[in-house]
């Protein structure tokens, strides 16, 4: 699966989430801070970015990152086609998958450990899509 990581900061955290998806067998991009961090990024600006990337199809899922992780999941949910879940614990991200069919996952910087991301990213990439909800996911898409 391609995936792309975004953040207005590198950390601990980020760069364990990239190992992480790569370990996995992913193929993962960057974008922001984790790009090159000789500039201050805005969370904003990356998550239009990125956001923009992911709805175009060039990647099949965003796991983006911001200090409250609040910022870049509502600047990421502007871009159209963006479904971003600010999640907190796995089973938060097994639900953005299967009931609103995520395409982001927002994480935040400053809460979530290696061990809490680590347990998010199985959660989300261990589910899919429940197509019970199909009609709902396309009014979402309508917004």
């Amino acid at each position: 699966m391609k995936i792309l990581v975004a953040s207005d900061e590198k950390t601990n955290v980020t760069n364990m989430v990239l190992s992480y998806l790569k370990e996995k067998g992913h193929e993962v991009s960057v974008c922001g801070a984790l790009v090159s961090d000789d500039k201050k990024w805005h969370w904003a600006e990356i998550s239009q970015e990125a956001g923009e990337k992911v709805a175009k199809g060039e990647f099949d899922m965003g796991v983006f990152f911001c200090w409250s992780g609040t910022g870049i999941s509502m600047a990421a949910n502007k871009v159209k086609g963006i479904r971003a879940a600010l999640c907190w614990d796995e089973e938060t991200a097994k639900l953005a998958r299967k009931w609103n069919n995520a395409n982001v996952l927002c994480m935040s910087l400053r809460y979530v450990s290696e061990t809490v991301a680590k347990e998010i990213i199985d959660g989300w990439l261990a589910a899919s899509f429940d197509e019970e909800g199909l009609n709902q996911a396309h009014k979402l898409d309508q917004w």
